[in-house]
């Protein structure tokens, strides 16, 4: 079987996805009007930020793109969804900082002021990220079993505080209080442990741009060998691993082959060497056991 065909080297997103990174900004009944009447050309966000600097349209103004793309932005950061979701969830976090929005992660990040306020919001992103994942496979989830009782109407599991969680809701009751509080759930499964947040030691985007996903890798939009080892590989640098030594391996990713590397399970470990096509196909089984667990 001849191998299927894949993108440059070192590059993990395609040639199509590049040219088709840039959102359109949202339209306002005025300048709808407007658009009847002749103006001068003027470099607009679609116009001045394509390709690989498509991503500077959302952090010049994220405001003019609709929630379907945006998830919040604030002075310093803007968060999308990822336009080619690698996983169930997938978002981008975009530093506003313009000393930093153009190099390249490992110099930005050995900034020890920014890499901290970097991953101080990156761990708000994750925690988003994390109460979705719940909201949406939580209800498969067997560590989720006891507290998805409790949200629709069934009683909390005993427990050897019992004695002292009843003479609390008395005294909640007799307050006026509701007895129900969120911290009578179950603690349910750990999603913050399913949601990795990192950069890619090549970015495929000129933007300084930190993913945060659930780990899963299942989404149509995954097509290839590339896509996949680019986040299962030391090509995805953790958050957490920066500031990166000066000899660490992975500052030289093209030499070390990270992308050409067998493929492998990122949950069991099954190595499927450049089978991409089983991968995909075992990926689905893995996903369905992954939500359940």
């Amino acid at each position: 079987m001849e191998p299927e065909p894949e993108p440059e080297p070192e590059e993990a997103m395609t040639k199509e996805e590049l040219e088709d990174t840039a959102a359109e900004p949202v339209k306002n009944a005025f300048a709808q009007l407007m658009s009847t009447r002749p103006r001068p050309t003027v470099s607009g966000p679609s116009r001045a930020f394509k390709d690989r600097l498509a991503l500077g349209a959302f952090i010049a103004s994220p405001a003019s793109f609709p929630p379907s793309s945006v998830i919040y932005f604030n002075d310093g950061f803007v968060a999308i969804r990822d336009k080619f979701p690698k996983a169930t969830l997938h978002a981008l976090l975009l530093p506003r900082s313009g000393a930093h929005t153009l190099l390249h992660p490992f110099d930005a990040l050995a900034d020890p002021a920014f890499l901290a306020a970097v991953r101080a919001e990156a761990r708000g992103l994750a925690a988003l990220v994390a109460g979705e994942l719940q909201r949406r496979l939580g209800p498969y989830s067997c560590a989720e079993a006891a507290r998805q009782a409790v949200l629709d109407g069934g009683d909390p599991p005993p427990s050897s505080s019992s004695s002292s969680s009843s003479h609390a809701s008395a005294s909640a009751s007799a307050a006026g209080s509701p007895s129900s509080t969120p911290s009578a759930l179950p603690p349910g499964r750990d999603w913050a442990a399913e949601v990795r947040a990192g950069v890619h030691a090549v970015p495929s985007m000129g933007n300084l741009h930190i993913h945060v996903l659930s780990r899963d890798m299942h989404s149509p939009a995954m097509k290839h060998r590339k896509h996949y080892n680019s986040f299962n590989t030391p090509f995805f640098v953790d958050l957490d691993d920066f500031p990166l030594h000066e000899l660490d391996p992975r500052r030289d990713p093209g030499r070390e082959g990270f992308l050409r590397r067998d493929l492998r399970c990122w949950r069991c470990g099954q190595n499927f060497g450049n089978r991409f096509r089983e991968l995909k196909a075992h990926l689905e089984t893995e996903f369905e056991a992954w939500k359940m667990e």
